[in-house]
């Protein structure tokens, strides 16, 4: 008879391997097929918004895209570095990061242009077709799709996700 840790336990791993398979879905199925998304053009929209010599400051409405992926909040941020191009961009309030593949959904965003990544931190949700990985902060690269899901001080990454031709 097996006792509740082991029980526990054989859960846990069960449960991390069903994470480490969406991850690495969501990682290596679509590496084959993007481009480098973070070479591409970065496009702003706004309903209200201020440019400085040091980056912009965009409010209401607010949606960056770049490529095929799009970045929505209440509010996003941008700095220059000193050669004038975007280093990071910040959003906050209401943080959606939508792929052709994947949907991110969180309360604060930093996408850091130079190594191509973002990171998505408070209520995370991850979401690939009906698959759905949540946690505290994600570190996802936007070029090669690669994901890393953490959670937070007293709670745990959780996930569901469908076989292939599951049907679920």
């Amino acid at each position: 008879m097996m006792r509740v840790n082991e029980m526990s336990m054989k859960r846990s791993v069960v449960a991390a391997a069903a994470a480490l398979s969406l991850l690495a879905v969501v990682g290596g199925a679509t590496a084959q097929s993007r481009a480098n998304v973070s070479r591409q053009p970065i496009q702003v929209g706004a309903n209200t918004g201020e440019y400085t010599s040091t980056g912009f400051s965009l409010r209401d409405q607010v949606e960056i895209t770049q490529g095929p992926n799009r970045l929505r909040a209440d509010a996003i941020e941008g700095v220059r570095g000193s050669s004038g191009q975007i280093n990071t961009v910040t959003g906050s309030g209401g943080v959606y990061y939508v792929t052709p593949n994947e949907t991110i959904r969180g309360d604060r965003a930093v996408y850091t242009v130079s190594t191509a990544t973002i990171v998505v931190t408070g209520d995370v949700i991850l979401t690939q077709g009906k698959n759905v990985l949540t946690g505290s902060r994600l570190t996802y690269n936007v070029d090669t799709g690669a994901a890393s899901m953490a959670s937070g001080s007293g709670s745990r990454i959780q996930g569901v996700f469908y076989p292939e031709g599951s049907g679920g």
